[in-house]
């Protein structure tokens, strides 16, 4: 059963911009803490941006400035809003969500089924 459902990869040139989107439950969503993680071909999973359920965020050093992460309570949703894409940032991009030690270090319960972020010209 998939319960974090993203949407948003695609292609994009250097310098462009993209925004994922994860949409949960509000039961998941509404009492825990929200991250993106990504993972590149040959490499570990990273930690890419997090959020707490009262808005704390946090960012990877290699994206900060660039990136934003966002939550929607309304829409039960978590953005990723990905601005001056460089090519050292295409990976899989998971959705993830749980207690907030964890998803702003290793990762929490629950985890989305990824979507591809290419950066090409």
């Amino acid at each position: 059963q998939v319960q974090l459902v993203e949407s948003g990869g695609g292609l994009v040139q250097p310098g462009g911009s993209l925004r994922l989107s994860c949409a949960t439950s509000r039961s998941i969503f509404s009492a825990n803490a929200m991250g993106w993680y990504r993972q590149a071909p040959g490499k570990q999973l990273d930690l890419v941006a997090a959020i707490s359920t009262n808005d704390f965020s946090t960012y990877a050093d290699s994206v900060k400035g660039r990136f934003t992460i966002s939550r929607d309570n309304a829409k039960n949703t978590v953005y990723l809003q990905m601005n001056s894409l460089k090519p050292e940032d295409t990976a899989v991009y998971y959705c993830n969500a749980g207690p907030a030690n964890r998803v702003f270090t290793t990762g929490g319960d629950y985890w989305g089924q990824g979507t591809q972020v290419t950066v090409s010209s």
